[in-house]
């Protein structure tokens, strides 16, 4: 069989992450207004440099200086206690047998952190990829072909598994096949160039073996 690389989201793709991270908000910001399901929905897979300088905007108010490292050193806590996979994906990735690799817009330590607790370091090794060392985040698609060539893949051969919508723009820039991952009760905004997007991650080994059998002459290049 051909093969493809998986290319691997990781926060609200593989792990159950998104809500941890904008409830350390709420913590640390009481005067926000707001909900874990409202923000993440506004923040989904950008980059936490315009995360700040939005809430900033929101709330009127400059964050202190050390913000930043406080938020960080509470989102470690709360995913040191809480964090999980994501329904079906030790499953998935037990029998997705495909090179894979994820592609984060987090800082390398978190994602090390991340994939750790939530016991899916041992699938990926070394094949981690941080915009934070590459200097490019989604949407751009630096990112997606820095690890694509990394891997030893053309952005033809690879596939990528993201939940946001920047990550699908990113994986359309770097001309690569994109599944969205939507959970169970939301629903996508829009499409985005021929996504597909699926609910259930033990559906994704099936979807990658349609891939290649109806699309081999282009996976081959």
């Amino acid at each position: 069989m051909t093969s493809i690389c998986v290319i691997f989201d990781l926060d609200g793709t593989l792990v159950d992450s998104e809500g941890l991270c904008n409830q350390a908000f709420l913590d640390l910001l009481p005067q926000l207004n707001e909900t874990v399901e409202s923000l993440t929905q506004r923040y989904r897979g950008k980059k936490l440099a315009p995360i700040l300088a939005d809430l900033e905007g929101r709330l009127c108010q400059k964050l202190p200086d050390a913000f930043e490292l406080h938020y960080r050193q509470h989102v470690a806590e709360l995913f040191s206690r809480e964090l999980k996979p994501m329904p079906g994906v030790l499953e998935m990735l037990e029998t997705t047998n495909f090179p894979k690799c994820i592609a984060s817009s987090g800082p390398p330590l978190k994602i090390r952190q991340t994939l750790q607790v939530s016991g899916l370091a041992p699938y990926f090794d070394d094949n981690i990829f941080s915009s934070y060392e590459v200097g490019s985040w989604k949407p751009e698609p630096g990112l997606f072909q820095y690890a694509a060539n990394a891997m030893g893949f053309m952005p033809s051969q690879c596939v990528v598994v993201e939940d946001s919508e920047v990550g699908i723009e990113a994986a359309a820039a770097a001309g690569m096949k994109a599944f969205r991952y939507v959970q169970h009760g939301e629903t996508s905004s829009y499409q985005i160039g021929d996504e597909v997007p699926f609910d259930n991650m033990l559906q994704l080994p099936r979807l990658l073996t349609q891939l290649i059998s109806n699309a081999q002459p282009i996976i081959q290049l």
